[in-house]
C-alpha cells in the first residue's frame, strides 16, 4: 500500500505566512518518521483548487529545516485549526466544505451551547454539568445571580480565556465583577449594586457576541489565586479512547481565569488535587472517577459529531470532591504536561494521534474487499476496525531534536 502520508492541516496567524505551533509539528514529523508515517502541514491557502494539489511545508529532522514542496492530497488530514475573525478562517470553511468527503482524524466539534446541550441529553453526564443559559435577554442573567452566589459569563466560541466575566456576591450584597477583554487583559475589578449589573455590562454587547451564563464553581486557592484541571483524552494505536495526562492549573494573580496564556502556572494534578481535597483516599477516587468520566465523554461527543481523535476537557472539582466540566476543546495545545514536569506525558501526547493516524490507515488493508468510497487520489478509506500499530520507537526518536521550550 505504500507509505501512508498524514497532512497536518492548521491556518497562518497573519497575512505574512505566520504558522501557529510550528515546534509541535516539528516533533511531530519526527515521530511520524519513526513511525512509518510521512507528515507535511498545509493551510487552505495553500490548496490549488483547480487541479487539488497542495504547495505543502515539509520538515526535514535531519537538516532541521523547513522547505515547500507541490503535494498530491494526503491519506488522512488532521484538523488542528482554531477560531479566527479573519479572512482566513472562511477559506477554512470552503476547504472544509469542498473537501468534506476526505478521511479527517477529527470531525468539527460545535460551539459550546451546542456541546452543553448534547450531553444535557445524557442524564449520567447532568451531575458534571454547571448550570448554563445562551443570553437571550437579561433575564437569563437574572435568574442565575440570584440562585448562584457566583456566576461566569462565556463567548459562545471563545478561547484562552478571551472575553470571560466573573460576577461574585460579596458577603455586603454587592456583586464583584471581573474578567479579560478579548486580548486577555485583566478588566478592573468594578463593585456595583444588583440593579447597576446589566448597565455596566452593556459594553460587552453580550446578545450580539453570543454569550453563556454559567453557574459558576468555587476553585480559589487559599491564595486566592483560581484554580482547574486541564485533561487530555485522545485516541491510542488501537482506536480507543484512553486518558493521556491530566494536570492542573493555578491562574495569575488577579485573573479569574487559569489559562497558560493568560499568565497561569500549571502544577502536578496529584499535588493540586491533594493539597485541595487533603485526604488521600478520596483524592485517588477522584482521579478514577474523573478519567472515566473522559473517556465517556469523549466517546459519546465522537458518537454525535463524527469521527474524533483527542479533546481536552477543562474540569473544576469542588471541595466535596465533585466533578464539574467547564469546558470541551477540540483543539487541545500540550504544554501544560511539559509545564508541569510531565516529560513522558507530553511526548505521549504528540506521538498518539499519529498512532491512531497509521491504525487508521490500516484498517484499508483488511477491508479492501469492502470499499466504496474513494478520495481525490483514488485512495479508498472506511471506519476503523482494530488492527495492530508499529509500535512507536523512542530510541530512533531520540536521534532528533525534541526540546520541551514551548
Amino acid at each position: 500500500m505504500g507509505q501512508p502520508v498524514l497532512g497536518i492541516l492548521t491556518l497562518y496567524l497573519n497575512d505574512r505566512g505566520l504558522m501557529e505551533e510550528k515546534p509541535i509539528y516539528e516533533r511531530m514529523t519526527a515521530a511520524g518518521k519513526s513511525l512509518g508515517l510521512e507528515i507535511f502541514v498545509f493551510t487552505p491557502a495553500d490548496v490549488n483548487y483547480t487541479d487539488n494539489r497542495i504547495h505543502a511545508h515539509m520538515y526535514d529532522p535531519n537538516s532541521k529545516s523547513w522547505s515547500r514542496k507541490w503535494r498530491s492530497f494526503p491519506h488522512m488530514i488532521y484538523d488542528r485549526c482554531r477560531i479566527q475573525r479573519s479572512h482566513r478562517f472562511v477559506q477554512l470553511s470552503h476547504f472544509r466544505k469542498k473537501y468534506g468527503h476526505l478521511t479527517f482524524l477529527n470531525r468539527v466539534l460545535r460551539n459550546k451551547w451546542t456541546v452543553y446541550k448534547t450531553l444535557q441529553r445524557e442524564e449520567r453526564f447532568r451531575p458534571h454539568l454547571p448550570h448554563t443559559r445562551l443570553y437571550e435577554a437579561q433575564g437569563d442573567l437574572s435568574d442565575l445571580i440570584r440562585k448562584y452566589p457566583l456566576v461566569y459569563l462565556k463567548p459562545i466560541n471563545g478561547t484562552g480565556g478571551r472575553g470571560i466575566l466573573r460576577i461574585e456576591k460579596e458577603q455586603s450584597g454587592s456583586y464583584l465583577i471581573q474578567g479579560r477583554d478579548q486580548s486577555r487583559k485583566i478588566v478592573s475589578p468594578q463593585r456595583v449594586g444588583l440593579a447597576g449589573i446589566h448597565g455596566r455590562l452593556a459594553k460587552w454587547n453580550l446578545r450580539e457576541n453570543r454569550y453563556l451564563v454559567q453557574q459558576g464553581i468555587q476553585l480559589k486557592l487559599p491564595s486566592g489565586r483560581v484554580h482547574d484541571y486541564r485533561m487530555l483524552v485522545q485516541k491510542n494505536r488501537s482506536g480507543e479512547w484512553e486518558v493521556t495526562g491530566c494536570a492542573g492549573r493555578i491562574g495569575a494573580r488577579g485573573s479569574i481565569t487559569s489559562n497558560l496564556h493568560g499568565g497561569g502556572q500549571a502544577i502536578k494534578m496529584k499535588t493540586l488535587l491533594g493539597d485541595w481535597i487533603k485526604n488521600e483516599e478520596t483524592t485517588a477516587a477522584v482521579k478514577r472517577k474523573a478519567e472515566e468520566l473522559g473517556v465517556d465523554i469523549a466517546a459519546y461527543l465522537e458518537r454525535s459529531y463524527g469521527r474524533l481523535c483527542e479533546l481536552a476537557l477543562d474540569l473544576a472539582i469542588d471541595r466535596k470532591g465533585q466533578i464539574w466540566l467547564l469546558e470541551v476543546n477540540p483543539k487541545p495545545s500540550r504544554e501544560v504536561f511539559i509545564q508541569a514536569g510531565e516529560r513522558e506525558t507530553y511526548r505521549l501526547a504528540i506521538i498518539r494521534p499519529l498512532e491512531y493516524a497509521v491504525w487508521l490507515y490500516d484498517q484499508k488493508a483488511q477491508r479492501k474487499d469492502k470499499a466504496k468510497a474513494s478520495d481525490l487520489d483514488g485512495r479508498e478509506f472506511f471506519e476503523p476496525k482494530e488492527t495492530k500499530v508499529k509500535e512507536f520507537d523512542a530510541k530512533e526518536l531520540g536521534r532528533y531534536r525534541f526540546d520541551y521550550g514551548d
